[in-house]
């Protein structure tokens, strides 16, 4: 019978910090920050820059919100979801590092080379919050 899944206080407590940052970064795309993001959408993304942002911010506020309300399996293939968007999305990272794009209080090469090796970090938040890590441990 398989195990029932379950996270700890501080996988919860990781998971809803983390959600609540996509709902409030997603909505910042579509209001308060938008020119900000637009900078940083590459020029080889084949849609219009604010389109893209639009589009990734309603994306930002689903999985934001879906982070917050999932439980279970549900849950565990979110945080997989949610580490692949976190790969998908670092391209913008690198194009405003390589670019030299000064967006989000990034205004120096150090401090856009320094959220280069945040992303790793944002993806494992989101693979151990769900539980997704445990779960593929489980199955090796």
């Amino acid at each position: 019978m398989p195990q029932k899944p379950h996270t700890t206080t501080l996988q919860n407590v990781a998971r809803g910090v983390l959600g609540t940052f996509m709902v409030f970064a997603g909505t910042g795309h579509l209001t308060f920050a938008r020119r900000e993001f637009q900078a940083q959408v590459p020029d080889f993304i084949p849609m219009d820059k604010d389109t893209t942002v639009l589009a990734s911010g309603v994306v930002e506020i689903g999985l934001g919100l879906a982070l917050l309300l999932l439980k279970g399996r549900n849950r565990r293939r979110m945080g997989i979801g949610l580490a692949a968007f976190y790969a998908a999305v670092f391209p913008g990272n690198v194009h405003q590092y390589t670019a030299r794009i000064s967006a989000f209080g990034l205004d120096t090469d150090a401090k856009r080379l320094a959220r280069l090796f945040f992303q790793p970090v944002l993806m494992g938040a989101a693979l151990y919050s769900t539980g997704a890590l445990q779960t593929s441990k489980n199955r090796k």
